[in-house]
């Protein structure tokens, strides 16, 4: 494997998501029964409420676009198990997020990069595993040219809220990187953005 994106105090590091990586990022999706219903984190790629989309195609389609270069996330490994990762990639591949048409209202330019989801593995949460992720993704953004990066982060702050309902990230998560609230997309959900250097 290549140099880490990313290393924290506590001895994890934090790769991108290729070819070398990607046995553990499947070990990691497999054991949590394909993340999600199957979806294999496709669902900002494509839509996976499709009817013809299976569990089997979603995999099928991540590991193309992993050899292809049209994913990328940036992997937490403690030792040699991935146990967490966060998605990000430009508008193009990766077109959909969630509250789109509100998104669209307030929208005056796309951004170059888009962070879209996060995964953290059973017995691995609340432990700085997301944050981990993030700061993985904004280096590899930088090595990949930099510009202005969005998030679509929950606010947390005022309510309890199940994880499952946090795969886009927390407002503190955002807000330890450095990203500043540009406009809510509903009640508890914000468009955050900032910009990282080459």
């Amino acid at each position: 494997m290549g140099a880490p994106l990313h290393e924290t105090s506590d001895g994890r590091t934090v790769r991108s998501l290729d070819e070398d990586t990607w046995d553990a990022f499947a070990a990691l999706v497999e054991a949590h029964g394909g993340v999600w219903g199957g979806c294999w984190c496709m669902a900002f790629h494509v839509d996976v409420n499709d009817p013809s989309r299976t569990a089997e195609r979603n995999r099928a389609e991540k590991r193309k676009r992993v050899t292809t270069g049209t994913t990328h996330a940036a992997l937490v490994f403690e030792g040699d198990a991935c146990v967490g990762w966060c998605q990000f990639g430009s508008p193009t591949e990766v077109p959909r997020i969630k509250s789109s048409r509100a998104y669209g209202k307030g929208l005056t330019a796309l951004p170059a990069w888009r962070i879209t989801c996060f995964f953290t593995g059973k017995g691995h949460r609340k432990r700085g595993v997301a944050s981990a992720a993030l700061g993985g993704a904004l280096t590899a953004i930088a090595d990949l040219g930099g510009g202005i990066v969005e998030g679509y982060p929950e606010e947390t702050d005022d309510r309890r809220v199940s994880g499952s309902f946090l795969h886009t990230g927390t407002m503190p998560t955002f807000e330890k990187w450095g990203f500043q609230r540009i406009r809510p997309l509903s009640p508890h959900r914000w468009v955050v953005a900032r910009t990282v250097r080459a």
